[in-house]
Order: C-alpha cells, then sequence, then structure tokens
C-alpha cells in the first residue's frame, strides 16, 4: 500500500518540543509569540528579529531525539513524509532524507533574504552572543533569517509541488499530530482524499477534516504511531 504521512507539532511533543496551539501551546502560554515567527513583524523591527534569534537558540529541537513514532515512521522506508515541523526528527530517526518534505523548512539552517547566500543558525546566534544585536548577512549586508517558512511567506513551490504528488498517488493519507487548520498543508487531506486515499487522522483534538476520514485515533501519538505502522508493515 503507498502511503502518505503529514505530520505537524503534536508529533514532536513526546520529544520535549512544544507544539504551537495544543492545551500547553505556546502561543496559549505567551501570544506575542507568533510575531517572532511572522515574516512582515520580522523584516520590520530588529529587536524581533534579535528575539527571534534567541528563540532558535532556545529551542529544544536542538537536544531533542527522536520518539517511537518518528522511529516507527522511519521503519516504513517507502512512505512519503510532509512535515510541518522544522525540527529534523524525521530524518534523525532514520527516514530516507529523499522522502521527507519539509513544508516549513527547517531551523537549523540559515539564508539572506537579499541575496539568498546560505549560512547556519548557530552562527547567527554566535554573533548575538558576541554582541551583534542584529547580524546581517556577510556577502551583502541582507537581513538574515532561518531557512524556515514564516506565516505570511508562501512554502517553497517545488516542496509543495512534490507533497500534491505525493497526496494524490497515495492509497492511504495519515494526518498525524497536526491540527490541520494551517494551508495549504492541511489541503492535503483533502487532495488525497479527493484522489480516493483511505484517509486516517491521529490527533488528541478534533479537526477540521475528521469528517472526511475513515478512522479518527485520538489515542497517545506514541502508542498511535507505531501500532498503525504495525499493522502496514
Amino acid at each position: 500500500m503507498t502511503l502518505t504521512v503529514l505530520t505537524g507539532a503534536g508529533i514532536s511533543t513526546e520529544s520535549g518540543i512544544p507544539d504551537y496551539r495544543g492545551p500547553n501551546g505556546v502561543w496559549r502560554k505567551d501570544p506575542d509569540h507568533e510575531k517572532l515567527v511572522t515574516y512582515e513583524h520580522y523584516m520590520a523591527d530588529p529587536e524581533i528579529r534579535r528575539r527571534s534569534w534567541l528563540m532558535r537558540r532556545d529551542n529544544p529541537a536542538w537536544r531533542a531525539e527522536p520518539n517511537a513514532a518518528h522511529r516507527a515512521l522511519a521503519g516504513l522506508p517507502d512512505a512519503w513524509i510532509v512535515t510541518q515541523n522544522v525540527d529534523g526528527l524525521h530524518q534523525r530517526a532514520g527516514s530516507p532524507p529523499e522522502r521527507v518534505l519539509e513544508l516549513h523548512g527547517n531551523m537549523f539552517d540559515a539564508l539572506c533574504t537579499a541575496c539568498g547566500a546560505a549560512s547556519t543558525t548557530r552562527e547567527a546566534v554566535d554573533r548575538i552572543l558576541a554582541g551583534e544585536n542584529d547580524p546581517a548577512c556577510h556577502d551583502c549586508g541582507g537581513i538574515l533569517k532561518t531557512a524556515t517558512v514564516m506565516f505570511g511567506q508562501a512554502l517553497d513551490r517545488v516542496t509543495l509541488t512534490r507533497a500534491i504528488e505525493a497526496a494524490e498517488k497515495c492509497e492511504m493519507f495519515v494526518a498525524v499530530g497536526t491540527s490541520l487548520q494551517v494551508q495549504p498543508a492541511a489541503s492535503l487531506v483533502g487532495v488525497a482524499v479527493g484522489a480516493g486515499a483511505r484517509l486516517v487522522i491521529v490527533n488528541a483534538e478534533p479537526t477540521p477534516y475528521d469528517h472526511l476520514a475513515d478512522e479518527v485515533i485520538s489515542d497517545p501519538i506514541g502508542v498511535a504511531v507505531p501500532r498503525l505502522c504495525s499493522s502496514l508493515a
């Protein structure tokens, strides 16, 4: 059976990385946090940029380890993993990098918004800790940001096209740990169902797409995903 899996922040909470919209989500605790990952605010305010870099520095993803759900999905090497996460845990768990489509990029690489020069998040953070408030591109002086897709930015067209193709061609589409509220990622569910795929949703809270699902599982993700993958292996 051809399988495509869409993963959201909920799959990484058991690795110690908080989600955004859940009961203990980052935005419920600190609504102002959203500005740090919103492109318009980031580009307009040097202080937001400084805080955003420091937020990346403190992200538990630097020390997080893949959990049982990541490892179970890695045991299905032919599956396509379409992830909204920027933590790299699918690859670290052993999923083939060429089968992991990072819709929102990753938090470990950095780039210049003006010339596109590549660098690393670690380098930018080190420059802030050394006294720079708003590290600029060494090549052109442009604004640096992590290689993540912030709110207000378009997704990478090539990555999105490949994700749509994976949704169109699968026989089963599984959404794991995602509220299915963020577009266009959530629309992949409709693409898959429209193409005839069976839909399974694994999430603690209801989603807008539950009515389309063949099965909705609210068990803990670290239990539900290994069980599901075992049945598919």
